[in-house]
């Protein structure tokens, strides 16, 4: 490790407006007590999380390099340069854990390049948390991202997931974007066999949290109004 080298804390939040020390420990408010120099994906929802789960902490004091989809690979060396100088860095993910399903995997990366300390704190992940209550295969899973827009490319991938899903014995995750949730779920209904099981896992962590999981055949049957609420989902072909 770099003598008198800064470290880079992996920074969790909530994944919803919901009060941050209801789902985070007491360590990521000290960790954003002590830290001024943070790496994140917008600045406006960065500041009021800082704000909210540290209210005393000074804005005007804060330093914070944009981490997003505009960012060129270039300037990322230089959001690491104060660790290299002595100063701890927090890199704080829009919702949930940092490199996970996150851009900041890409600094996380450079970090272990540079010999500068990683340290990961605890919060939640929507992907383990939706695991964790799906009653699927925990020891075998994968996290597929975004599903092609495209319906018959849709189609032949959702059937693709689920042919791996039987011949591996493995769960198979994916999301969408949240105004297209009931649209998903109607093309899972569809394109699946009757007998696959289909998790949805929406507003985690939230007063609105709804887990359900069971056959494409029983979705059919149910009526739930996913629109605009972050959710994963997950199919299991036993």
């Amino acid at each position: 490790m770099t003598s008198g080298a800064g470290k880079l804390f992996l920074i969790p939040t909530t994944l919803g407006d919901n009060n941050p020390l209801d789902v985070l420990p007491i360590t990521v408010k000290n960790t954003i007590d002590n830290i001024d120099i943070f790496i994140v994906e917008n600045e406006k929802t960065a500041r009021r999380f800082i704000k909210k789960i540290s209210p005393e902490k000074s804005q005007p004091s804060l330093q914070l390099f944009l981490l997003n989809k505009r960012t060129e690979a270039s300037e990322l060396p230089a959001f690491l340069n104060p660790c290299l100088e002595g100063l701890n860095v927090g890199l704080l993910s829009e919702a949930g854990c940092p490199g996970v399903a996150d851009p900041g995997a890409d600094v996380v990366k450079l970090a272990h390049g540079k010999n500068i300390k990683v340290v990961p704190l605890v919060g939640p992940s929507s992907i383990l948390m939706a695991m964790m209550s799906s009653g699927m295969n925990g020891q075998s899973f994968a996290f597929n991202g975004y599903l092609p827009i495209d319906k018959g490319e849709r189609k032949a991938e959702l059937k693709r997931l689920e042919r791996l899903s039987f011949e591996h014995d493995q769960s198979q995750l994916f999301i969408e974007t949240p105004y297209r949730n009931n649209k998903m779920l109607e093309d899972l209904c569809n394109v699946l066999e009757n007998n696959t099981d289909i998790c949805v896992a929406c507003d985690i962590t939230l007063e609105t949290e709804f887990i359900k999981t069971q056959s494409a055949q029983a979705w059919k049957k149910n009526n739930v109004d996913l629109h605009k609420r972050p959710t994963l989902f997950i199919i299991h072909k036993s």
